[in-house]
Protein backbone atom coordinates (compact mmCIF):
# COMPACT_ATOMS: atom_id res chain seq x y z
CA UNK A 1 0.00 0.00 0.00
CA UNK A 2 1.46 3.34 -0.96
CA UNK A 3 0.51 6.45 1.88
CA UNK A 4 0.46 9.35 0.52
CA UNK A 5 -0.33 12.41 2.47
CA UNK A 6 -3.42 15.06 1.52
CA UNK A 7 -0.56 17.45 0.70
CA UNK A 8 1.90 15.36 -1.66
CA UNK A 9 -1.70 14.45 -3.56
CA UNK A 10 -2.89 18.39 -3.62
CA UNK A 11 0.32 19.02 -4.95
CA UNK A 12 0.34 16.53 -7.90
CA UNK A 13 -3.15 17.70 -8.97
CA UNK A 14 -1.59 20.91 -8.87
CA UNK A 15 1.35 20.08 -11.15
CA UNK A 16 -1.09 18.41 -13.55
CA UNK A 17 -3.01 21.46 -13.95
CA UNK A 18 -0.81 23.33 -14.56
CA UNK A 19 0.90 21.99 -17.42
CA UNK A 20 -2.75 20.81 -18.92
CA UNK A 21 -2.61 20.42 -22.19
CA UNK A 22 0.93 18.30 -21.72
CA UNK A 23 1.32 15.56 -19.37
CA UNK A 24 3.34 16.71 -15.94
CA UNK A 25 5.56 14.04 -14.66
CA UNK A 26 7.39 13.78 -10.93
CA UNK A 27 9.14 11.97 -8.50
CA UNK A 28 7.91 10.35 -4.82
CA UNK A 29 10.41 9.84 -2.69
CA UNK A 30 10.11 8.58 0.91
CA UNK A 31 10.28 4.89 3.24
CA UNK A 32 8.45 1.82 4.20
CA UNK A 33 6.10 3.06 1.11
CA UNK A 34 5.58 6.70 2.60
CA UNK A 35 5.96 9.24 0.84
CA UNK A 36 7.47 12.46 2.38
CA UNK A 37 8.81 14.20 -0.88
CA UNK A 38 7.34 15.67 -4.12
CA UNK A 39 9.88 16.53 -7.03
CA UNK A 40 7.95 18.11 -10.04
CA UNK A 41 10.04 17.19 -12.96
CA UNK A 42 10.05 18.81 -16.21
CA UNK A 43 8.79 16.70 -19.11
CA UNK A 44 11.21 17.63 -21.43
CA UNK A 45 8.71 16.28 -24.55
CA UNK A 46 6.32 19.03 -24.35
CA UNK A 47 3.14 16.63 -25.15
CA UNK A 48 -0.42 15.80 -23.74
CA UNK A 49 0.38 11.82 -24.53
CA UNK A 50 3.66 11.40 -23.43
CA UNK A 51 6.28 12.06 -20.93
CA UNK A 52 10.16 12.37 -20.29
CA UNK A 53 11.59 13.26 -17.30
CA UNK A 54 14.30 15.76 -17.49
CA UNK A 55 17.74 13.72 -16.78
CA UNK A 56 19.55 16.25 -14.54
CA UNK A 57 16.06 16.79 -12.20
CA UNK A 58 15.91 13.52 -12.39
CA UNK A 59 20.00 13.15 -10.63
CA UNK A 60 19.10 15.89 -8.60
CA UNK A 61 16.15 14.35 -7.34
CA UNK A 62 17.97 10.61 -6.82
CA UNK A 63 20.91 12.22 -5.24
CA UNK A 64 18.22 14.52 -2.79
CA UNK A 65 16.72 11.35 -2.16
CA UNK A 66 19.47 9.64 -0.90
CA UNK A 67 21.32 11.80 0.76
CA UNK A 68 17.98 12.34 3.33
CA UNK A 69 18.15 8.55 3.48
CA UNK A 70 15.20 7.76 1.56
CA UNK A 71 14.05 6.38 -1.40
CA UNK A 72 12.04 6.55 -4.77
CA UNK A 73 8.72 5.26 -4.12
CA UNK A 74 6.57 6.16 -7.15
CA UNK A 75 7.17 8.00 -9.99
CA UNK A 76 3.94 9.91 -11.62
CA UNK A 77 2.61 11.52 -14.22
CA UNK A 78 -0.66 12.93 -15.88
CA UNK A 79 -3.22 12.04 -18.15
CA UNK A 80 -4.83 15.11 -19.49
CA UNK A 81 -7.67 13.09 -21.60
CA UNK A 82 -7.83 9.76 -20.37
CA UNK A 83 -8.15 7.42 -17.17
CA UNK A 84 -6.25 6.70 -14.49
CA UNK A 85 -4.85 3.57 -16.31
CA UNK A 86 -1.07 3.00 -17.57
CA UNK A 87 -1.03 2.59 -21.49
CA UNK A 88 1.30 0.90 -23.41
CA UNK A 89 3.63 3.62 -23.28
CA UNK A 90 3.52 3.89 -19.70
CA UNK A 91 4.28 -0.20 -19.67
CA UNK A 92 7.22 -0.28 -22.13
CA UNK A 93 8.83 2.82 -20.41
CA UNK A 94 8.42 1.43 -17.08
CA UNK A 95 10.39 -1.80 -18.65
CA UNK A 96 12.74 0.22 -20.33
CA UNK A 97 13.32 2.46 -17.29
CA UNK A 98 14.05 -1.07 -14.63
CA UNK A 99 12.11 0.82 -12.30
CA UNK A 100 9.80 -2.21 -10.82
CA UNK A 101 9.90 -1.60 -7.34
CA UNK A 102 8.19 1.72 -6.72
CA UNK A 103 4.62 2.67 -7.85
CA UNK A 104 3.27 4.16 -10.77
CA UNK A 105 1.11 7.28 -9.75
CA UNK A 106 -1.10 8.22 -12.29
CA UNK A 107 -3.19 11.61 -12.39
CA UNK A 108 -6.12 11.62 -14.72
CA UNK A 109 -7.90 14.75 -15.67
CA UNK A 110 -10.46 13.36 -17.71
CA UNK A 111 -13.00 15.02 -15.33
CA UNK A 112 -10.94 18.48 -14.20
CA UNK A 113 -13.49 18.75 -11.74
CA UNK A 114 -12.54 15.48 -10.01
CA UNK A 115 -9.57 14.37 -10.63
CA UNK A 116 -8.84 10.66 -10.19
CA UNK A 117 -5.54 9.49 -8.40
CA UNK A 118 -4.51 6.20 -8.65
CA UNK A 119 -1.15 3.81 -7.95
CA UNK A 120 -0.53 0.54 -10.02
CA UNK A 121 2.51 -1.56 -10.16
CA UNK A 122 4.23 -2.76 -13.24
CA UNK A 123 6.26 -6.27 -13.21
CA UNK A 124 9.06 -7.21 -15.30
CA UNK A 125 6.17 -9.26 -18.07
CA UNK A 126 4.62 -5.92 -17.93
CA UNK A 127 1.74 -7.38 -15.93
CA UNK A 128 -0.20 -4.47 -14.45
CA UNK A 129 -1.65 -4.33 -11.09
CA UNK A 130 -3.38 -1.79 -8.96
CA UNK A 131 -2.35 -0.89 -5.57
CA UNK A 132 -4.19 0.61 -3.12
CA UNK A 133 -3.57 4.33 -1.55
CA UNK A 134 -4.06 5.44 1.60
CA UNK A 135 -4.50 9.86 2.11
CA UNK A 136 -3.47 10.95 5.43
Amino acid sequence: MLRIDKRFADEMVAHSMEEDPNECCGILSGTDGTVRELYRITNTTKSPYTYLMDPQEHLNADLDTERKGMEFVAFYHSHTHSPPYPSDTDVRMALQSGYLEVYYVLVSLENKAEPLIMAYRIDELGNITEDKIEAD
